[in-house]
């Protein structure tokens, strides 16, 4: 009996690995070519009495990997909670903010209130960046 409980559970942790990896890979991700820069959650880079809200009214905290995007590309499929990759940056970032209207095919990288690292990353241009859209 133990064993077949044993193999029982074996067989449907396997199952379970599985199926999360075929829905992984099932996602699709989007590519595109951006301009980016980089923002901080101070008074002085934003109309906001509180610059740590983003337009969406998400709170973001210094060590959240978020980006805002233009307008333009909220509609390409840049929605609020896509998650996206940035060449040359590690990990998965999620759009939490969007940009004034006067941008497009642009992101702003949130880097806390490290504005020298802001500074620092300066403005990229032609950087690759692919996302996929919340609930895929």
């Amino acid at each position: 009996m133990r064993r077949f409980v044993i193999t029982t559970i074996s067989v449907l942790v396997l199952l379970c690995a599985s199926l999360s990896t075929a829905a992984a890979e099932s996602v699709e991700w989007k590519e595109l070519s951006v301009s980016a820069t980089a923002y901080n959650s101070v008074p002085w880079q934003t109309t906001a009495k509180k610059p740590s809200i983003a337009a969406w009214g998400d709170e973001l905290r210094p060590g959240m990997r978020a980006i805002a995007v233009s307008r333009d590309l909220i509609r390409q499929g840049l929605t609020h909670g896509a998650r996206v990759k940035i060449e040359g940056m590690p990990g998965v970032y999620v759009v939490r903010d969007k940009m004034n209207s006067r941008w497009s095919n642009k992101i702003d990288i949130y880097m806390g209130k490290d504005i020298d690292a802001a500074r620092e990353f300066g403005i990229q241009h032609d950087l690759r960046i692919s996302w996929a859209e919340p609930g895929s």
